[in-house]
């Protein structure tokens, strides 16, 4: 009936069926850790919102029907012992499906209509089509029959709690097909201009070109990849909003923005062959800078926020993609990139600098990233040694983008401010074995057993041999065979779905590999690379991880969590293999 699978099949317990462009996915997740019993259509502007509700349907007696679901990257499917239905993306903001032997019921998620929740339901007497208004997304759902079948419709134009909604069937075992589109006002009546199987065809064709543009290296050594592709494919928004690039989201479950340091990481597994969308990644929240030259907190559809920011990884992030684009940029996006970097630098020397103070500081753990890491238990004003070898990064990268621009008094500040700053680090946070934090206002310093301490290791070849030892043996004991523990397992603050109290995450992982191997320490860099790797293999690609289970937690489809497992499984495929250790005789 319908064309062979292609693609890694997938549960969508666990990552949303969406496509490439899409604000909307189908999934049983509804809300925040909340899974329905059935599939629903779950939109992402203005939120995350249920909207439409599936339920197969035994086509003989109109009940509810056992169907077993599976999902590809070009098709999801319903099938039980009496038929099945497929569901697959004409286009980003138009679905079909196609029925035989079972037949779908399609009904409002949230039964409930007020004048101001809900989706109201009516019958186009124009089109004939039938339409779901929904007021949490702002949008319009239509429901077309294109070919032979019954459809008995309910509720429409009922208020309050009826139920509201339409059944199609087949009569007599035949085959049926519609379409949902998603729209805003009105559009001409929908005709099926290609066939299901086409649909189904270009949808797969459409993946596989993004598959081997982002993992043209895959191969049976690297088994996740093509999923994590997927993750990040299926995740990727038009721009609508205030999102003003194409922009790959966290996630198409409940984390569904994008954080201004997540960004980075996407745009690092895009570059190498998808050097414009992965630059989209990297710009978007430069988009929305701000008179102080801070990064929003996150960005979505219809929120930006400024309450707090994220750490000034981009310096870091953006020597990496500059290398790692096939192409250079020109003069004028140099230049441009040059001067909301300095903004952006500017807000930390500034804004989060006090007065006599060589070192910036957080204003909460949100501002780290790391939101609950123990380093921040004590007070939440802090300097910490994380923030200091970030804006050292930086202003090394501004430093040689100065150089690249012909701007050679500009260079030189930066290379001077970024050798004072990682000077009063050293001088100030550095006790010989160990990083402190210093409140910023008790200019009180304390020590935890939170893996965030240990992030200076991001300056790889600029810190000292002898701190990066340090580091790198401190690093090795919140090794677990899952991974990288943020809280060490001994410490009496370690949960095991701490968040960042405890589990592992992917941004610490390549942060910390990355920097261990640019300060010599490859072997330990190797083995928590290999770690990552199989965990993502077996685990999938959630939020973050249990260290000493592995089992994945929050939110189950993360796209920098995928975009770390890209990153460190092409580094592994590319890299010379290790010579075979050598044997007496």
């Amino acid at each position: 009936m319908t064309a062979a699978p292609s693609g890694p099949a997938f549960s969508v317990h666990d990552i949303p069926f969406s496509t490439h462009g899409s604000w909307f996915g189908i999934s049983p997740v509804v809300a925040q850790k909340t899974y329905a019993d059935d599939l629903h259509l779950v939109s992402h502007q203005n939120g995350m919102h249920a909207v439409l509700r599936f339920v197969p349907l035994d086509a003989g007696t109109g009940a509810r029907a056992t169907t077993r679901i599976e999902a590809t990257p070009g098709l999801l499917s319903w099938t039980g012992e009496g038929g099945r239905i497929d569901l697959a993306y004409e286009s980003p903001d138009t679905i079909r499906l196609r029925g035989e032997g079972l037949g779908l019921r399609i009904c409002a998620a949230e039964q409930t209509l007020t004048p101001f929740t809900g989706a109201y339901f009516f019958r186009d007497p124009v089109d004939g089509a039938y339409v779901f208004t929904s007021y949490e997304t702002g949008r319009r759902y239509r429901i077309t029959a294109l070919s032979a079948g019954a459809v008995g419709a309910f509720g429409a134009q009922d208020l309050g709690s009826a139920e509201r909604g339409l059944a199609i069937a087949a009569e007599n075992g035949g085959v049926w097909e519609a379409a949902v589109e998603e729209l805003d006002s009105a559009r001409c009546p929908y005709t099926a201009q290609t066939a299901f199987d086409q649909v189904v065809t270009a949808a797969q064709n459409a993946f596989a070109q993004f598959a081997d543009a982002v993992a043209p290296w895959r191969s049976a050594d690297t088994p996740a990849a093509e999923l994590a592709a997927y993750v990040l494919w299926s995740a990727t928004v038009n721009p609508a909003g205030f999102v003003t690039r194409p922009a790959v989201l966290m996630s198409k479950h409940w984390m569904d923005k994008v954080w201004s340091w997540d960004h980075c990481f996407n745009a690092l597994a895009m570059a190498p062959g998808l050097s414009a969308s992965a630059w989209d990644q990297f710009c978007l929240p430069f988009d929305h800078q701000d008179e102080s030259g801070a990064l929003p907190d996150s960005v979505c559809h219809s929120e930006i926020l400024y309450n707090y920011v994220k750490p000034p990884i981009h310096g870091w992030a953006l020597g990496h993609l500059r290398r790692r684009l096939p192409e250079p940029l020109d003069p004028a996006e140099l230049a441009r990139t040059y001067d909301r970097l300095a903004r952006w630098t500017a807000f930390w020397l500034t804004a989060r600098r006090a007065p006599g103070s060589a070192l910036p500081h957080y204003q909460h753990g949100n501002d780290s990233g790391w939101d609950n890491a123990t380093t921040f238990d004590p007070e939440r004003l802090v300097a910490t040694a994380d923030l200091a070898g970030f804006l050292v990064l930086q202003l090394r990268e501004l430093a040689a983008l100065a150089e690249e621009l012909g701007r050679p008094d500009d260079a030189g500040r930066w290379t001077r401010t970024a050798d004072a700053t990682q000077a009063a680090m050293l001088d100030d946070l550095w006790k010989g074995d160990h990083f402190v934090a210093r409140g910023a206002h008790s200019r009180d310093t304390w020590s935890s057993s939170s893996l965030l301490d240990l992030m200076p290791i991001a300056l790889g070849e600029h810190l000292p041999q002898h701190v990066a030892a340090v580091l790198a043996d401190r690093i090795e004991a919140h090794l677990t065979p899952y991974g990288l523990a943020t809280e060490l397992p001994s410490s009496p603050h370690y949960l095991s779905d701490g968040y960042w109290r405890g589990p592992v995450w992917a941004p610490a992982v390549v942060l910390i590999e990355d920097g261990l191997r640019r300060s010599g320490h490859q072997n330990l860099a190797h083995e928590i690379s290999a770690r990552f790797r199989t965990l993502c293999e077996t685990h999938g690609f959630a939020e973050n991880f249990d260290a000493l289970t592995g089992t994945g937690l929050r939110d189950r489809a993360y796209t920098w969590t995928a975009s770390g497992y890209l990153l460190l499984a092409e580094a592994h495929a590319l890299r010379p293999a290790r010579p075979a250790p050598q044997t007496g005789g």
